[in-house]
């Protein structure tokens, strides 16, 4: 990785004279009052590497009679220097070679030396910068997408199981009504065959009576018509045991039934209703959870995508187009957890780039500011950082634009006063 091995600056914005070798891996805090050339500093460095485009509007130092002057040495023995009325680039490799900004764009990252462009950037900006690093982009949009159809497929068949269920439980049910419907023809020729059973009863009665008839005038010809009586007495006693066994059926069950028919009907038909309500609500019930069933197997694959993939962070992911680290959106992470996001994904964007610039660390506490300085030099990254503070924490304090050394610093961070 190329880093900042030493930096000059003069005349630029607020600084008069700064002097600067950052530390290798860490770090390096730029420390002083409100409009001294804090941000100068950074504002400077941009301007060296990142090209005319980030040149600030009044780039000469108000005042002073000299142009800027910039002069940067790299890791790689890379010399950028500004200088002159024109303040032209010039960039020397270390057999002497003059180069140019395409040399430097190609490992200078954009975001490593414009940091805010990244933190000011949508949501849905940020995720895709870090599924563009990670090469998982198009198939974690792919999953989504199929997750977001599922969902609201899942969501129409939801409402319209609780509709279908809310409107069965509103109809009537008969549990007295028969399972089938009653057949109205089907009771007639019943009601029929019973009429017509009864009048053949009615016919053998009709004999009977008229053979009792038959009996009363033998009666008085007995005598001429004795044997004509015997064979008549003889018939009789045949009706007679014939006529003892008969019954007749009542057909008032079933002109009942009839009068009730659609009654019957009525209820039969709207427990069919019913349990048909009640079919169609498992149905799409079923339905539902079958569709939740994709739906988590999508997220299994989206977390499996994930997982596999080479993340900045190992806390890092991406759910619903937005980061999300340790559980939290980005508007729920502290300050120093966005910096250290934003930090490991700039990083991760161009890994030849191993510096990286940071305005106003005020939002991080002493203890914060010391565990962010050590995950820097665990990942071997360079940051340069300004700090609204004149503490212990600074590696140099700029003071009305000139860079004054801390005594209290580190034998491995020099610092250099002007």
């Amino acid at each position: 990785m190329i880093k900042i091995n030493k930096l000059e600056i003069e005349n630029v914005k607020r600084v008069k004279a700064v002097k600067l070798e950052p530390t290798k891996n860490g770090l390096t805090v730029i420390g002083g009052r409100n409009g001294q050339g804090k941000t100068s500093i950074l504002d400077a460095i941009a301007w060296a590497l990142g090209g005319n485009k980030y040149k600030p509007s009044q780039a000469k130092r108000e005042g002073s009679v000299l142009p800027p002057n910039l002069h940067i040495v790299m890791s790689n023995g890379l010399e950028i220097r500004r200088d002159g009325k024109n303040s032209d680039l010039k960039v020397i490799d270390p057999s002497g070679n003059k180069a140019g900004q395409q040399l430097l764009n190609s490992f200078v990252e954009e975001l490593a030396i414009n940091l805010p462009k990244f933190i000011d950037s949508s949501n849905a900006d940020k995720a895709k910068i870090l599924l563009q690093i990670i090469g998982v982009g198009d198939q974690l949009f792919e999953l989504e997408k199929k997750e977001a159809e599922l969902y609201n497929r899942r969501r129409t068949i939801g409402q319209i199981a609780d509709q279908k269920k809310k409107f069965a439980a509103e109809m009537n049910y008969y549990t007295e009504a028969p399972k089938e419907l009653v057949s109205a023809s089907e009771l007639i020729r019943e009601q029929q065959a019973i009429l017509a059973k009864n009048a053949e009863n009615g016919r053998i009665r009709a004999q009977r009576d008229s053979l009792k008839e038959r009996q009363e005038k033998l009666d008085s010809e007995i005598a001429r018509l004795i044997e004509e009586r015997a064979e008549v007495e003889r018939q009789l006693e045949i009706a007679e045991k014939s006529a003892l066994d008969l019954q007749d059926e009542s057909t008032e069950e079933l002109e009942r039934n009839i009068e009730q028919i659609d009654d019957v009907n009525r209820k039969v038909r709207a427990n069919f209703d019913k349990d048909k309500a009640n079919e169609d609500a498992q149905e799409y019930k079923d339905q539902y959870d079958t569709m939740t069933n994709e739906i988590e197997q999508v997220r299994l694959e989206k977390s499996k995508l994930l997982e596999d993939a080479d993340l900045p962070l190992s806390d890092l992911s991406v759910s619903e187009g937005e980061l999300i680290y340790k559980g939290q959106r980005w508007d729920n992470m502290s300050g120093a957890e966005q910096l250290k996001v934003s930090t490991a994904i700039v990083r991760k964007l161009k890994p030849d780039c191993g510096f990286i610039l940071i305005d106003k660390l005020e939002q991080m506490d002493l203890d914060t500011l010391k565990e962010f300085g050590q995950w820097l030099e665990q990942e071997e990254l360079q940051a340069i950082a300004t700090r609204v503070s004149t503490g212990d924490e600074c590696s140099i304090i700029i003071s009305d634009g000139y860079g004054e050394e801390v005594a209290q610093a580190a034998p491995e961070k020099p610092k250099y006063q002007f």
